[in-house]
């Protein structure tokens, strides 16, 4: 059924007004103007802009899927503060007898949305995972990021910045990634590459339509491109503070699917969806500054980057291992860790070999950073960000770890080990939410043949945290 034209109207705004709303959004989040102050400005705005039905929630679960909940604008204005959700439905949540939980409203992560791409009359905010008693839900790990930036800040005057360059294939059909238990394929929309896609072809096509809706979401764009894999894509934004970075990625991916769904296709960030070409990355690039200077840059250190920068990329190399599950978190990840396609699986910082784990960009005394290249794009951004900064800030450090010859796992069940054996990870994530995390993990591989072998297999991409429903993960 569909509304008659003309009886109701919805909002829609133009993209250039829609750039400006969500950039200067942008800007009192990065200047941490009081959020109180931003929720009466937004509470008066829903009051006040009748052509708004509803407000879509987002938050992201542990394994970092994004679930979004859209409430009746109407209903959200007389308890914007109460608002509870089913926990035991959402996977490495809560159980059963423990449920309910609740959803706060972080006020500042607003965002107004292009009325063509995710329908008129909706706005969206990122939500925050409450216990029942109100305080941060353990698993949430937007809210342990969030926490730790905000309190680095105050305690240190530390601000931690971040900026993701996310990969992905662009495949024929919508659901494409479901119908692989049927088909045991996936088809690229074209065979062309890095230098070889016409500006329009299909997949230029849906590079710019995505790139539009990113600008109009304040994304700042600064370029984008055909990857080196046929029907690979990847659209770069700028630099920004941490929280902000991680929301993007699930934005970023959000635009993608729905622009290639309403285009008839499928926007994968399966890590290595084809066997013999290049996966999919999300390097991931940090830097961290102290009363508005970049501590990263030293112009007379090695490679222009200061000690504290070396140490922070050090406490990262002690600690590859005990992360590498958090930053490669599926079974079929472990296929795109292969040196035959420039897998960045070393356990080294490097400013040129592709192998190193961690690249040392070129830089200056604004832009100098360090990019941890090791990193899937169906990993949880929130999780990847904070246990990379915290790790870098204040993990364990081991002497000489610059001149290891080791090498990441090459498959999960190494991973997972690593992973629930530390005690660096208990610290990070809490002793609780990390052995729940190997557990799903350890679930889904269980469902997966132990032995990767060459061919990409229908389990790892049935059971992948961001393919598998209901109905797919009983299908075993």
């Amino acid at each position: 059924m569909t509304v008659i034209e003309g009886l109701r109207d919805f909002l829609h705004i133009h993209y250039d007004e829609l750039e400006e709303l969500n950039l200067a959004a942008k800007a009192d989040r990065v200047a941490r103007r009081d959020p109180d102050a931003i929720k009466e400005e937004r509470l008066r705005y829903l009051a006040n802009e009748q052509r708004i039905k509803a407000v879509t929630v987002a938050f992201s679960d542990l394994e970092g899927r994004l679930h979004m909940l859209d409430y009746d604008k109407k209903f959200l204005l007389k308890a914007p503060d109460n608002l509870t959700f089913d926990g035991s439905s959402v996977r490495g949540f809560t159980r059963q007898k423990e449920s309910d939980l609740r959803l706060g409203i972080d006020w500042p992560a607003f965002y107004w949305l292009p009325a063509d791409t995710f329908g008129a009359g909706k706005v969206l905010v990122f939500g925050e995972v409450q216990e029942q008693d109100g305080t941060p839900y353990r698993a949430d790990m937007r809210a342990k990021l969030k926490a730790y930036t905000n309190e680095k800040l105050e305690q240190e005057g530390l601000t931690c910045y971040a900026s993701n360059e996310v990969e992905g294939i662009l495949f024929k059909g919508r659901h494409a990634e479901q119908a692989f238990v049927e088909t045991g394929e996936f088809e690229p929309v074209t065979k062309s590459g890095y230098y070889h896609s016409l500006p329009s072809d299909y997949l230029r096509e849906f590079i710019d339509a995505s790139a539009e809706v990113q600008r109009a979401l304040g994304f700042e764009n600064e370029k984008d491109h055909p990857e080196v894999a046929p029907s690979q894509f990847e659209l770069n934004y700028s630099y920004t503070e941490a929280t902000i970075a991680a929301d993007q990625v699930m934005l970023y991916k959000l635009v993608c699917r729905q622009v290639a769904n309403k285009l008839g296709y499928t926007a994968s960030f399966l890590p290595k969806p084809m066997t013999g070409v290049n996966g999919n990355g999300m390097h991931t690039n940090l830097s961290v500054a102290k009363n508005g200077v970049n501590t990263f840059w030293d112009a007379s250190g090695e490679e222009n980057l200061s000690e504290f920068a070396w140490t922070f990329v050090d406490r990262i190399l002690s600690s590859a291992l005990d992360l590498c599950l958090i930053l490669n978190p599926s079974v079929n990840g472990y296929r795109r860790l292969d040196p035959a396609f420039e897998a960045p699986n070393e356990i080294k910082a490097s400013p040129s070999d592709r192998g190193a784990m961690v690249r040392i960009p070129i830089g200056n005394k604004n832009s100098a950073r360090v990019e941890v290249r090791s990193i899937a794009p169906d990993a949880n951004p929130y999780m990847v960000i904070y246990s990379l900064l915290r790790t870098g800030l204040e993990g364990p450090l081991v002497n000489g770890v610059r001149n290891s010859t080791s090498i990441l796992p090459d498959n999960i069940y190494d991973a997972i080990m690593y992973l629930c054996g530390s005690g660096h990870t208990a610290e990070l994530l809490g002793p609780e939410v990390r052995d729940r995390f190997g557990e799903l993990k350890q679930a889904s591989a269980e469902r997966c043949p132990r032995q990767l072998g060459t061919m990409i297999k229908t389990g790892e991409i049935q059971f992948h945290h961001e393919v598998t429903n209901q109905h797919l993960w009983r299908l075993f």
